[in-house]
């Protein structure tokens, strides 16, 4: 199960709350009461993870080190690329290749300071793991321009059932421009071949100017991806501002709004705009008023819980808990 990786006490309540429309401010009251074991611990801050086909895995950390996770040890991978460490930049997503058992091939999301001008952007790098360090590593997109705005850099990376490598890139805290310019990186979803070609199919390749990596736009901050176990659908959430973080079903071409259409308001309470929902665009599936935050997701796709089977599991930064969904199919059940 990728997702995100959060170091826990062995012993701890989580909180597993069911989709509400409306949820308040404080942490639901009823808690089912687990038994959780550190497996690996971290002083810094973890990222993002994936496993291995021997069942070991990588996680990273967000000032920058990548780490594997094997017979009980962390060992740090040699040789992974500098980021440009700022704000909500740093080491990000990492997502091995569906044949990695035969090439080895790992994806990283990180914030580079690669290019022209100060700051950073996003950028998806590919290395080879070979003895506990990267060779042949590569930047196959970098977003431009740089700029040092310390916010939404998103990122996660994962691939579809066909081998195509799937990515996010945050508006980088400039929402009125990137999110709806196709010209402009930011605040998309980008699709590429695993070499980092522009696959012919893509919804906006013939478009004068446009990010042709582009696959939907629209989006504010993407820190949740993961594959439909049935479907093989992408589903996403993303951070709205003060309320309005949503989760949202990837479709070729589509725009999802932001910052047109929102449940958020700015964080000082001012509307953004007064539509939810605009024509042309596509609405989330589900959205959190006020916001939880979301951080990594996952669906559960086992039957060591079976009572949890095929629903999906998102992480809340502010409240601290598991969030349970329970879905039937691509809505959200009444239970």
């Amino acid at each position: 199960m990728k997702n995100q990786f959060i170091s826990l006490l062995s012993s701890i309540v989580v909180f597993v709350s069911c989709a509400q429309e409306n949820k308040t401010e404080t942490p639901p009251n009823s808690t089912v009461t687990y038994t959780l074991e550190t497996v690996a611990a971290t002083s810094e801050i973890p990222w993002g993870m994936d496993f291995l086909p021997d069942g070991s895995f990588l996680f990273t950390e967000k000032s920058g080190n990548l780490f594997h996770f094997k017979n009980g040890e962390k060992v740090r991978i040699q040789n992974v690329p500098s980021v440009y460490f700022s704000g909500q930049g740093g080491l990000l997503d990492v997502a091995i290749h569906p044949d990695f058992a035969t090439n080895n091939l790992i994806y990283l999301t990180m914030a580079s300071a690669e290019g022209s001008g100060s700051g950073g952007n996003t950028a998806l790098v590919r290395a080879m793991l070979a003895n506990d360090r990267l060779e042949s590593v590569e930047v196959l997109y970098k977003a431009i321009p740089n700029t040092t705005a310390g916010q939404h850099f998103g990122s996660r990376v994962i691939f579809d059932r066909n081998g195509f490598v799937y990515f996010s890139i945050g508006d980088r805290g400039n929402r009125d421009v990137n999110p709806q310019d196709l010209s402009r990186d930011g605040g998309k979803v980008y699709r590429l071949h695993d070499d980092g070609r522009i696959p012919a199919d893509n919804p906006f390749i013939d478009e004068t100017n446009a990010k042709t990596a582009t696959y939907s736009y629209g989006h504010r901050n993407i820190q949740g991806m993961t594959l439909h176990p049935a479907t093989g659908e992408i589903w996403t959430h993303e951070h709205g501002p003060r309320g309005g973080d949503e989760i949202n079903i990837i479709k070729k071409g589509e725009n999802y709004g932001w910052p047109l259409a929102t449940f958020g308001i700015n964080y000082n309470g001012t509307p953004i705009t007064e539509n939810t929902s605009l024509p042309g665009m596509e609405d989330p599936i589900y959205q959190w008023t006020p916001s939880i935050a979301p951080s990594g997701m996952a669906f559960v796709n086992s039957n060591r819980y079976p009572e949890w089977n095929g629903e999906l599991l998102v992480g809340s930064l502010v409240f601290q808990y598991l969030e349970l969904v329970p879905i039937e199919g691509n809505t959200f059940r009444n239970i």
